[in-house]
């Protein structure tokens, strides 16, 4: 069988090109290469890509279960880095099927990991999805309360997340609050 490393690297090559479809069979390939070796984190790891692939192109129910399987063996392994990240992954899928409840409970369990994990700059991406979703369900004082508690945790904010930031400021100085 192929080197493992080398196909996951040709699928993240690949996936960062934009072919997925080929991304997929070289995730799948590199998943066994290591399940083969008894290198579990590394084919949860794969398995985790997989289900972002799938997400992706919407086929969501073998995303759900590839990022679930991931999910158990990060959380056996103790990987609790990777556990959240896969509960990052996931939430954004329970959206998508229209759960929003088991989205945001997601996001919440991912958080308290990252934060638990001192992983600031994580911790504060997955808060401003948090409140990306409270604002779409109609809970926008909740859903700004979130999203800026995570922008101020960003280390290193892209342009766009500092003007989001200055337009937060600015909203705070006209309103008062």
């Amino acid at each position: 069988m192929a080197d493992a490393n080398a196909l996951k690297e040709e699928g993240l090559r690949l996936f960062k090109d934009g072919s997925l479809a080929e991304a997929l069979v070289q995730f799948e390939l590199a998943s066994a290469a290591f399940s083969e070796r008894d290198q579990l984190l590394d084919a949860a790891e794969m398995l985790n890509n997989i289900g972002v692939i799938h997400r992706i192109e919407g086929r969501l129910v073998q995303a759900a279960d590839m990022l679930d399987k991931a999910r158990s063996a990060f959380a056996q392994a103790g990987d609790r880095s990777r556990e959240a990240q896969t509960l990052g992954n996931l939430a954004p899928l329970y959206k998508k099927q229209g759960d929003q409840e088991k989205s945001l409970e997601t996001y919440r369990q991912a958080s308290a990991i990252f934060h638990d994990l001192k992983d600031t700059d994580r911790d504060g991406e997955i808060l401003m999805s948090m409140g990306l979703l409270q604002f779409e369900a109609g809970k926008r004082g909740e859903g700004l309360r979130l999203y800026e508690a995570g922008l101020k945790m960003i280390s290193h904010p892209t342009g766009n997340q500092k003007r989001a930031l200055m337009a937060l400021k600015l909203r705070k100085t006209i309103l008062g609050n």
